[in-house]
């Protein structure tokens, strides 16, 4: 009996070993960028923040150190300052909506006709953000399996125009709008694509299709996991009825 217990252990053992080796380094469950802490102070001065390493552990610009989420930014790509209503420091604000925790940074680029997001780790199953764009149309996003806009067309997002309604924020760039794309395989860059200077995003989410806070997806390890204790099961249930059986 004791020995059944020890080869049944090892086999899940075998199961999860397994279900990391599938999944590779790609990033498990959500992460979501907010561009909210990159200056330390608000407001700050509109689009002379560039993001840079500040989510790979490294530093923005201002020499502002971030998180360690594997993930960096090409030059071009700045922090723009959103108002608020007590504040002004550039044509553009979340209106008081969203997370409350990301309303006082967004991505833009002023120069190049886009952007791109590199992640060398991967990530999996969606990708979504919310933007801002009442005036030009237009604008893409695309998501790749190679990095800086290489390898497979995973998935796009072309963008349509957005309202220009947040009365008492003193700015046509809001309300930002919601939109996301899920895709096969595994993604290492997105391009953000349009008129420089045009297009604001906020809340670029890794790992889903609907942007921002609150999305708890089964990360795929743990998904491969029960699949192997669901085999395990279906072992054990069967060898059971063979031993029923015999006696």
């Amino acid at each position: 009996m004791l020995r059944k217990k020890v080869t049944l252990l090892s086999t899940a053992s075998a199961a999860v070993m397994a279900a990391s080796l599938l999944t590779g380094s790609a990033h498990a469950g959500i992460i979501d960028l907010t561009f909210d802490g990159i200056s330390p102070t608000y407001p700050f001065s509109s689009g002379s923040i560039q993001v840079l390493d500040y989510y790979n552990g490294g530093t923005a610009s201002n020499g502002q150190t971030g998180p360690s989420d594997g993930i960096t930014f090409t030059n071009n790509a700045l922090v723009i300052c959103l108002n608020s209503t007590s504040s002004s420091c550039s044509n553009t604000s979340k209106g008081g909506l969203g997370d409350p925790n990301s309303r006082t940074g967004a991505l833009f680029w002023l120069s190049g006709p886009q952007t791109f997001m590199d992640v060398p780790g991967g990530f999996t199953t969606g990708f979504s953000f919310n933007y801002a764009d009442p005036n030009t149309g237009g604008a893409s996003v695309s998501v790749y399996s190679g990095l800086d806009g290489t390898g497979t067309l995973l998935g796009t997002l072309n963008l349509s125009l957005t309202p220009s309604n947040c009365p008492g924020y003193g700015a046509a760039y809001c309300p930002f709008e919601p939109i996301g794309v899920t895709f096969p395989g595994t993604a290492m860059s997105v391009s953000f694509a349009g008129t420089a200077n045009y297009v604001v995003y906020d809340d670029i989410t890794l790992g889903s299709s609907n942007p921002g806070p609150g999305n708890t997806p089964l990360p795929a390890t743990l998904s491969l996991f029960a699949g192997g204790l669901g085999v395990l099961g279906m072992v054990a249930r069967r060898r059971k009825k063979q031993q029923q059986a015999a006696a």
